[in-house]
């Protein structure tokens, strides 16, 4: 079923329709009561009732009303008809703290208002944002700059109207109130629209405008004006201000949930505002406007009221003289996942006549429901709606029973916001990536060295771009743009700085191939087991059957597509004949714990056992927890064994997993036992394999050989090391956060007695917990204290890694299970806690921290459906160092789940490479910088694979072999580079160098250059150069080339030596041989220590040297 069908269930009812004439006939000042509307019917009735020419305003009771019902009528009538009108203040009273986001939106409705044409149009709000008047409309008008395309307006004009707008100029735009000049581009973001515009002039016309996003840089679509508006908030105090209601059209109908918490938050508010103007006025700098400019009182808005028709939809009607119409609706009820009784509703409904929809944004969720009602009764019939709206209903007028998916199901249903663009978000990510001066970076040949640079170099043809890379003592490597894929910047550990190495000594050479062979070694083993167990028998599972869907589907959360794919594989592989070794990867509360309790309840489905090995004693206690709460309504018997139990306990428990009864056994190493023997085990899953002991591992790999295992890890597994192990693992990756979490709220302070106090009180007040985080032991026991003095009813608890491992984990549980509030502790708690009722968090002195250890400290919190806050506690912001500055702000930017990933991912990389493939290589990675080792890694297991491993992998060769190909080399002397009239940036130009470097394929360069003539104009001659010159040195790398010199209009080629790992191909030899010729004269074919070289004379430009590629190619 589609939005539209269902709207028109409305649009054609009588009842409606003859409200919406009631609606249309209304006169300013007449009013409405529609009474009744449950859950989302008043927003289905509000989309069913808009229509052009006459605007809705709609006044909700809070701000998170209002969002959740912007949510609905995006879903039901489109973005563009529908825009959120919020108040321009963070939180309500605090007006020095201004929102960016929110003042754009603002000024973007009052754009939108004052170039209205009678389009549909629904303005959300809510009281809190009706209590600030806004600027007048003339002022508005004067002060906003129009420019349409085919105007013919100077560059220099704009520029400086936007400079006397106070706009900001930069190199790029990525924030309202800054704007950008290229050549023949202008880049501008103004205050009224949610992306920036691009102006293309031609001479002094306006050719094209379009908008771009700040992010990407790129061009979304085409617009033929522009509107452009200074800060309304701070540019325009003097203006006098006037109601917001001036600006709308006169026949906009205003919907009011319930007026009375209007005027309730206006009086409040307008309280207050005079208490601040009485406090502030009596002192002699006189800045503030008084209240009664500033802000709407409950009887100017009454009188505003009344020049408009209202629709009041609440429970209570305020204005007189309202006809009231009641709306025959009711709530759904819930039905806690409980699908029998959700069946026979849905039966009831359909033999009274009702229409049964039920709602869900995601289709597998739809596919997922049918199958559950098809199992329980094939009579039932619903219509599925891909849109998701905020509440379900039953509506008796209309026939209609609504339905959700997060109520069916009990999830948390969270709206989402508009993107908030930031000069910072999208500059950390940068910085954080791209080179800078005085960075270490890695050169494949000749080691670390430090980046000092772009020069610019004469030669005989014109000048060129080098870099300069200083090594020890001192010495400098200038290297070439075109070879530029063999530098890379240095990562590794945080902290100390690498060794520099000498250039002309073989130490770097040495230390690549030891790293080599000890690669090779572990990669053997890897790949040696893995071949074991593709030859050995195991138990295939049978498919899937209609419990696994049930349990599927009353999951709280929605799947995640990687979540989704991540559980098709384990069921795929656990469907095989042969055993299933799988690694599941993802981040803290991405979901990984959700997969394992599928698999286990598919192998018990099959009376198979499953065994669950935790690292520790706490966690094992917890996964009890979640396996045992999530498997409560199937017929399933989870225990767990740890040392809490008696000996008396521990043995009863394993009789009955030897005699079969206990399906599923959670524990610690201790399962590994030769005591423990179980009827038939099916499945082990393992928790965090890399803490585990060395004994332990070795047994495990002595069960795994014929027994399904599932391996989770939260050290994310580099993207890039993937392929590396494709022959050794089957990993799963799970990269996206779960949708319906909130994000948590970051903040950077400065500690003192009252944020502590009221952070921790808040926290306690909505019944949660709290964490304190604190890095020196000896202090932990002060810091309590402190808390206790300032929270005396405060029950909290100390823990750290010195404590007695028993002591230490009564404290923790004691913690789980709600005994103490505030749990002060090292970062002992970054690894693996999971507690849902603690959703506050303080990192003292968090400077020291790195950003890898913050953001898992950081995953502790947020993980259930309730806001969660995360202070950074700072001695004091003027002493950090610039590093550390960085690190705690990029945290505070990305504070959604999975945006920390990106910030800590450097750092995560590198242990987990290091955790995959045994501790010791993280000192390989130190010693090569991560992109280094991980380019011997790639090698040295493609040699496995040809060599000792041949048949194992004979269909992943024939793929692999066409992708290695000859590393290739340009050198010239002709003057190929990016122009710095056309990209000034120098930080820009290295990075479009690296990017042109590294494309390996003609569509990824087909969009590099429309990138680049969208962001900076038509191509230069020496910019359409570089690309001919990269799609050269494809076709020299398939004639396996190693080095092309273009110098004194003289080309040579030097061909791989016969020695090389890939000697020359017989055809290629014939190819070049019939080459030579046909051109007897103009070229000599020779050979010196084993290499063919090529020399042609007379080569002037890159398209000749292009032309003689193709030849040889024939």
């Amino acid at each position: 079923m589609i939005v539209k069908e269902f709207l028109s269930i409305y649009q054609n009812d009588g009842i409606v329709q003859s409200i919406s004439d009631k609606i249309t006939t209304s006169k300013p000042g007449e009013s409405l009561h529609l009474k009744g509307l449950c859950g989302s019917l008043d927003t289905v009735l509000i989309s069913a009732l808009l229509q052009e020419k006459e605007p809705f305003l709609i006044i909700c009771e809070e701000k998170e009303e209002a969002q959740y019902v912007y949510n609905d009528l995006q879903a039901l009538i489109g973005d563009t008809a529908v825009i959120l009108f919020p108040m321009s203040h963070k939180k309500p009273y605090e007006w020095e703290d201004v929102d960016n986001a929110n003042v754009l939106l603002r000024a973007e409705v009052l754009n939108i208002l004052s170039n209205y044409s009678g389009q549909s149009l629904a303005i959300v709000s809510y009281p809190a944002a009706m209590t600030e008047k806004v600027i007048n409309r003339k002022s508005l008008v004067k002060n906003t700059l129009s420019i349409r395309v085919g105007d013919k307006i100077d560059r220099n004009f704009v520029a400086e109207t936007l400079n006397e707008y106070d706009f900001e100029r930069t190199d790029f735009v990525y924030e309202a109130g800054q704007y950008s000049v290229r050549g023949g581009i202008l880049d501008v973001f103004s205050y009224a629209a949610e992306y920036p515009y691009r102006l293309d002039f031609f001479g002094d016309e306006v050719d094209s405008i379009r908008t771009f996003h700040p992010e990407t840089q790129l061009s979304i679509q085409s617009v033929s004006a522009m509107h452009l508006i200074p800060d309304v908030q701070t540019k325009l105090v003097q203006e006098t201000r006037e109601s917001f209601f001036t600006f709308l059209p006169e026949n906009t109908k205003i919907w009011i949930k319930d007026l009375s918490i209007l005027s309730d938050v206006l009086t409040e508010n307008f309280e207050k505002g005079t208490m601040v103007y009485e406090v502030n006025s009596s002192s002699d700098i006189n800045l503030l406007t008084t209240p009664e400019e500033r802000w709407e009182t409950a009887k100017t808005i009454k009188k505003s009221l009344q020049g408009f028709a209202c629709i009041e939809y609440g429970k209570r009607s305020h204005l007189k003289n309202a006809e009231t119409i009641v709306f025959p609706s009711k709530n759904p009820g819930a039905f806690q996942k409980d699908f029998e009784r959700l069946a026979t509703t849905l039966l009831d409904n359909q033999t009274h006549g009702f229409h049964n929809i039920i709602s869900s944004e995601s289709p597998r969720q739809l596919e997922r429901l049918e199958v559950i009602f098809n199992e329980i009764n094939t009579s039932i019939q619903f219509k599925p709606l891909q849109i998701s709206l905020r509440e379900g209903f039953v509506d008796e007028q209309t026939k209609v029973a609504f339905y959700p998916d997060h109520q069916l199901f009990e999830r948390y249903h969270r709206y989402k916001e508009k993107n908030k663009f930031s000069k910072n978000k999208a500059l950390t990510l940068k910085e954080l990536r791209s080179l800078q001066v005085g960075d270490f970076v890695t050169h494949i040949d000749y080691g670390i060295g430090r980046f000092a640079g772009l020069n610019l170099v004469e030669t005989a043809n014109g000048e060129q771009e080098v870099i300069r890379l200083i090594y020890r003592d001192d010495d400098v490597l200038s290297v070439s743009i075109h070879s530029l894929h063999k530098i890379s910047k240095y990562s590794g550990k945080e902290g100390a700085p690498p060794s520099m190495s000498k250039l002309g000594s073989p130490d770097w050479d040495n230390k690549k191939s030891r790293v080599k062979k000890q690669v090779k070694d572990i990669a053997k083993e890897l790949i040696s087991l893995y071949a074991k167990r593709k030859s050995a028998p195991g138990f295939a599972f049978s498919p899937d059957t209609y419990l696994q869907a049930e349990l599927e589907s009353s999951f709280l959360y929605e799947d995640t597509p990687d979540q989704a794919k991540a559980t098709v594989d384990v069921k795929a592989d656990m469907e095989k004949p042969h055993p299933m070794d799988r690694l599941v990867c993802g981040d803290v509360g991405f979901g990984k714990t959700e997969i394992a309790i599928r698999a286990a309840f598919k192998a018990v489905a099959d009376s198979k056992q499953v065994a669950v090995l935790v690292p520790t004693t706490v966690l094992a206690m917890q996964h009890y927890r979640t396996f045992h709460d999530r498997l409560a309504a199937f017929p399933c018997k989870v225990e767990y064994v740890n040392r809490f139990k008696s000996t008396k306990q521990i043995n009863e428990t394993l009789a009955r997993v030897a005699s079969g009864e206990t399906d599923i056994l959670i524990g610690t190493h201790r399962l590994v036992n030769k005591d423990v023997h179980f009827k038939q085990l099916g499945l082990m899953i393992i928790d965090e394999e890399q803490k585990f002991g060395v004994k332990v591992k070795d047994r495990l790999k002595e069960m795994r050989v014929d027994v399904d295992v599932l391996t989770l890890t939260a050290t994310p597994i580099p993207r890039t090391l993937h392929f590396s192990l494709m022959g050794a693992r089957d990993l799963s990756i799970i990269a996206t956060p779960p949708p319906n979490r909130q994000p948590v709220e970051t903040k950077l302070v400065v500690l003192s007695d009252e944020i502590l106090r009221d952070g921790v009180r808040e926290e306690l007040n909505r019944g949660g917990q709290v964490f304190v985080v604190y890095n020196r032991i000896g202090e932990l026991e002060s810091i309590a204290n402190r808390i206790l003095r300032l929270v005396p009813d405060a029950k909290i608890a100390v823990a750290h890694g010195q404590m007695e491992g028993d002591q230490l984990e009564k404290i923790m549980m004691g913690f789980i299970e709600g005994h103490y509030d505030v749990l002060v502790a090292t970062n002992i708690i970054e690894s693996g806690l999971d507690i849902p009722n603690a959703n506050t968090i303080f990192i003292l002195n968090a400077n020291n921290f790195g950003l890898s250890d913050l953001h898992q400290m950081r995953g502790r919190v947020g993980r259930s459906n309730k806001k969660a806050y995360c202070y950074l506690a700072t001695p004091s912001l003027a002493n950090l160092t610039s590093d550390a500055r960085k690190r705690l702000s990029a945290l505070e930017e990305f504070s959604d789940l999975g945006d920390g990933i990106k910030v800590a991912m450097r750092d995560l990389d590198i242990r987990g490479a290091g955790n995959l493939l045994g501790a010791e290589q993280s000192g390989f990675i130190n010693d090569l910088g991560y992109d280094m080792y991980h380019k011997i890694l790639d090698e040295a297991v493609q040699e496995l694979k040809e060599n000792e491993f041949r048949k194992l992998f004979e269909v992943d060769l024939e793929q692999v072999a066409e992708s290695l190909k000859v590393d290739c080399t340009i050198e010239t002397d002709l003057r190929v580079l990016i122009p710095e009239d056309y990209v000034q940036s120098i930080s820009e130009r290295l990075a479009l160098y690296t990017r042109l470097d590294e494309i390996e394929d003609e569509e990824t360069l087909a969009a590099f250059i429309t990138e680049i003539k969208d962001r900076f104009g038509d191509l230069p001659s020496e910019v359409q150069d570089m690309i001919e010159l990269v799609k050269c040195r494809w076709k020299a790398q398939m004639l396996g080339i190693e080095k092309i010199l273009l110098k004194n209009n003289n080309l040579k080629f030097h061909f791989v030596s016969s020695e090389s790992t890939r000697p020359l191909d017989q055809n290629l030899v014939i190819k070049v041989i019939s080459f030579v010729n046909n051109k007897k004269g103009q070229c000599q074919l020779r050979e010196k220590a084993g290499k063919m070289i090529l020399q042609i004379d007379k080569v002037s430009s890159i398209q000749e040297l292009n032309t003689i590629l193709v030849d040889i190619l024939g």
